[in-house]
């Protein structure tokens, strides 16, 4: 028997009929890892409000979830909040942990800040923590950055994203797994039959904000001349945030082909990706984003921010596009380059090698948490 204890501050929620549900891409992930743990518990946030279209349950009862307080956030009060729950969120933590034989943290994240010294000076498990930010950042915040700083000082395995010349040994270069066999073999046959024509479909999946990339999106496809936008069918925005209703006046006012889904099960996602032939993604901070792999799984051309890892796995002109910098003009320059390809040059570039994605499946992933960590 093995057991796992992970513990994050992934967002779950109850529906009305009392059934449990949480962030897609996370529960996907363990739902996964079932097949190299006997039983998992997952220790994370409840909230109270009506869960998101992309929220999942959990595929069967040897998960099990320990719910803590919803806290977090980016006002003072917010933050405050963590420090006053922070004896109950221990205490559930370490009654979590009694119960399995490893456990894994997923950082960074406001509880980081007490939860990883608790981790390192009281307990004695095996274990690993899985860094999912940016590993190199230029302006993280400093909760992050002593989080950061505590990973590197100490032994136990963290898994972080992309190749870093500096990296301790105990930091182990991980892709963010993110498809199933399945969804691999799905997306070989989808890039076979890939088309070339004009007009053409955009996508854009996450929380729609401007750290996020969205007005330098409305930006970029605002300055392109009328020619070039009759090239374009639809950018469809999958996700939602506090700024949708002003990003919507806003295409609104400019007669920009952009289409809002709000939030979208997995399935829809991926339908959205068959049928789009770049992903824009000019986010200011990452890790490296699942949705980029997913996408490029389905032949979806990447046209993201050559920041933290993504271009350890991005190569500008080859199998995506890199802006320049985090400006509407370089990501219209990216457009321009790809409104301006022909049919084989589209091919060429969609044509991932099946060992490249390979390394994005879960399958993957488990393998080298049994050969490096377990």
């Amino acid at each position: 028997m093995r057991s796992l204890t992970i513990i994050s501050h992934t967002e779950h929620y109850i529906l009305p009929d009392g059934s449990l549900v949480g962030l897609g891409s996370t529960v996907t992930e363990i739902n996964e890892l079932l097949a190299i743990f006997d039983n998992i518990t997952h220790v994370a946030m409840l909230h109270h409000t009506v869960a998101p279209p992309s929220a999942l349950p959990y595929v069967s009862d040897k998960i099990r979830f320990v719910a803590l307080p919803a806290v977090g956030g980016e006002t003072l009060s917010a933050k405050m909040a963590v420090v006053v729950k922070a004896p109950k969120i221990l205490g559930t933590i370490r009654k979590a942990l009694r119960a399995s034989d490893y456990f894994q943290f997923r950082a960074p994240t406001g509880m980081g800040v007490f939860v990883i010294p608790y981790l390192l000076m009281f307990n004695s498990q095996k274990g690993w923590f899985k860094y999912a930010g940016n590993w190199k950042p230029s302006d993280a915040p400093l909760t992050y950055r002593f989080q950061k700083w505590l990973l590197e000082r100490q032994s136990r395995p963290v898994t972080i994203n992309g190749f870093w010349e500096d990296q301790p040994k105990h930091c182990l270069s991980y892709e963010n797994p993110c498809l199933t066999e399945e969804e691999i073999q799905t997306g070989q046959m989808v890039i076979a039959s890939r088309k070339f024509q004009f007009p053409l479909e955009l996508c854009f999946v996450g929380r729609l904000e401007t750290a996020k990339g969205v007005d330098m999106i409305i930006e970029s496809l605002a300055g392109l001349g009328a020619q070039s936008l009759r090239k374009i069918r639809a950018v469809h925005l999958v996700g939602a945030g506090g700024q949708m209703a002003a990003y919507q006046k806003r295409v609104d006012g400019l007669s920009l082909p952009i289409i809002f889904h709000g939030f979208l099960s997995r399935i829809e996602v991926h339908e959205i990706y068959k049928k789009s032939h770049a992903i824009l993604l000019p986010s200011a901070s990452e890790g490296f984003p699942k949705v980029i792999a997913e996408a490029m799984n389905y032949g979806c051309i990447p046209m993201v921010s050559n920041i933290s890892s993504i271009s350890h796995y991005v190569n500008h002109k080859e199998n995506g596009f890199l802006m320049e910098d985090l400006k509407s003009y370089y990501l219209k320059k990216c457009l321009m380059s790809l409104l301006d390809m022909d049919e084989y040059a589209y091919k060429k570039m969609v044509s991932t090698s099946l060992n490249f994605i390979n390394t994005f499946s879960y399958t993957y992933y488990n393998q080298r948490l049994l050969k490096d960590i377990l």
